[in-house]
This record gives structure tokens, C-alpha cells and sequence, in this order.
């Protein structure tokens, strides 16, 4: 490989030196003052963006310990993408596939990070609320329910939305945390905590092209359930509330 000419070498030692000035020297005959002002935006500017994008999580790490898990990800990480609206999931992804779990850590730490990040991914999605085709007063049991594009169906093993300074788990609950995270019409961004029948029923409704009455009859019969009246009429109270909350926006026309 033909070697880079000086100027690209000049800016591959400036970006190493910013990213890891520990591990990587300044370029010759740049004045460290001048270098420090680089060193700090830079690093501040990304430590800005990921507080605000979890706050909780900044809240239950020591700062010594959020501050270091930052510089960790600023000095090792190959984002992308140059969208500074994508760093959160770079940061996300980083946790996720190369960082990963270590040992001092809380246990619910990347999922945390996930249920934080859902948030902002919801809040910057292109995906619209389309009312073509929806009947939003039709009958969602008789009815095919339409499931908006802006509603995230999501298990955890740790009850992620009460996790804070003074709930932290050291082990996981016994029973999963199921949550329907969404943006309704009006931007907002709200979460359900849901039960197991809610999520194989979005699952479905996702997947299937049947009425909320036969969808409601397979569950019954994956449960085992003597009464399946019992399990559909407790399903449409379900349904009803679900769309309140622009997760059902009704049904297909």
C-alpha cells in the first residue's frame, strides 16, 4: 500500500492524539495548549450527547465510572456514521458487541442503555402515523388491527423502567419485564408495561393477517386455556386500551 501523503498523515495522528492523547502522541510542532481546547470539545461534546441521552444510567454509575466508560467508547470506537443523532446508537452498539458485560458492572446496565436509547430512536423515527386504510373506530375484534409503525414491542430480563438511584437489582427478577414502548399522534413518547398474552398479540398482529377475535383464539389455545371467551373479552379490554394509546390506531378498511 502506497504510503499517505504528510497531510493525511498529520490528520490521522491529530484524530488518534484527540481520541486517545494517552496512547497516542501529539503530532510534532503543535503547540499542547492549542491542543487541549481540541482534547476538551471534542470529548465533552460527546459526553454531553450520551448524558442526555441516558440519564438514568449516568445517574446510577459513579461519575468516575460514567466518565471513564465514555472515554472508552470515544477511544476505541469506529462509528458509522458521521450523524451526531446516531452516536447514542453507536455508543448502544459498542456496549452491546464490543464492549460488552464486565464484571464491576450492574447487571442491568445494557439493557438499561437499550430501554434509554428506544426513547430517542422513537423520538427521531421517519415513520408516520398513516390514517389511509385505518378505520379507527372499527371493531378490533372482528376487525384486523393495525399496529402503528411507532410502537416497539420489548422484553427485558430487568424491570428497566423503575431502575434509579435507588433501585438497582443485583440478579434479575424472576419473570421477564414486557413493555410496549410508543410515539402516539401527538409526539409523545409513553411505555406500557404489558403481560405476556398483550406481547404475543402485537407479535402477531405484526405478522398475520387475521381479525383480533382469531388472533385472541390462537393465544387461548397456545396457553391451554379452558375458556376461550374468557381470554378474548379480556383481550378486547386490552385492545381498547391499547389504542387510547396509538398502539392500535383500529383497523384495516
Amino acid at each position: 500500500m502506497a504510503e499517505r501523503p504528510h497531510f493525511q498523515q498529520l490528520q490521522y495522528a491529530f484524530a488518534a492524539h484527540i481520541r486517545n492523547p494517552d496512547e497516542n502522541p501529539a503530532p510534532e510542532g503543535i503547540e499542547d495548549r492549542r491542543l487541549a481546547i481540541y482534547r476538551d470539545l471534542f470529548f465533552n461534546n460527546i459526553k454531553s450527547l450520551l448524558s442526555s441521552s441516558f440519564p438514568v444510567l449516568k445517574k446510577v454509575l459513579p461519575e468516575d465510572r460514567w466518565i471513564a466508560l465514555i472515554r472508552e467508547f470515544f477511544s476505541t470506537h469506529e462509528s458509522r456514521t458521521p450523524l451526531f443523532l446516531e452516536v447514542p446508537r453507536e455508543f448502544l452498539g459498542f456496549l452491546q458487541n464490543e464492549r460488552g458485560l464486565q464484571a464491576d458492572d450492574p447487571p442491568f446496565l445494557i439493557e438499561l442503555a437499550h430501554y434509554e436509547w428506544v426513547e430517542l430512536a422513537l423520538s427521531i423515527d421517519d415513520a408516520e402515523i398513516e390514517p389511509d386504510g385505518i378505520d379507527p373506530d372499527g371493531d378490533l375484534l372482528d376487525g384486523i388491527p393495525v399496529v402503528s409503525p411507532l410502537a416497539w414491542s420489548l422484553v427485558y430480563d430487568f424491570d428497566v423502567h423503575h431502575i434509579g438511584p435507588n433501585h438497582q437489582p443485583a440478579v434479575a427478577p424472576d419473570q421477564p419485564t414486557f413493555l410496549v414502548i410508543y410515539r402516539d399522534r401527538t409526539d409523545k413518547i409513553g411505555f406500557i408495561e404489558i403481560n405476556p398474552v398483550t406481547a404475543r398479540f402485537l407479535e402477531l398482529a405484526g405478522a398475520e393477517q387475521q381479525n383480533g377475535r382469531e388472533m385472541l383464539t390462537t393465544i387461548a389455545a397456545e396457553l391451554h386455556h379452558p375458556k376461550t371467551d374468557v381470554v378474548i373479552e379480556g383481550g378486547r379490554e386490552i385492545l381498547e386500551n391499547l389504542r387510547r394509546h396509538d398502539v392500535v390506531l383500529g383497523t384495516r378498511k
